[in-house]
């Protein structure tokens, strides 16, 4: 049966998990509208992606 050499302190688990937390959503503001939205995403109120028309723009 494995047994460990010694016990690992509650301080020294928590620095091996201090890597295991969810990452919140990244945001860039866009160029053109100044905008929030996801990096590598369309920008789905003008439909543009990286300069190009992709959809055709939502009308509120």
């Amino acid at each position: 049966m494995a047994v460990p050499k010694s016990k690992i302190s509650k301080s020294r688990r928590g620095q091996r998990r201090a890597h295991d937390r969810l990452a919140g959503n990244t945001y860039i503001e866009d160029a053109d509208s100044g905008e929030l939205r996801r990096p590598h995403h369309i920008d789905l109120k003008t439909g543009m992606y990286r300069g190009r028309q992709i959809l055709e723009p939502k009308d509120d």
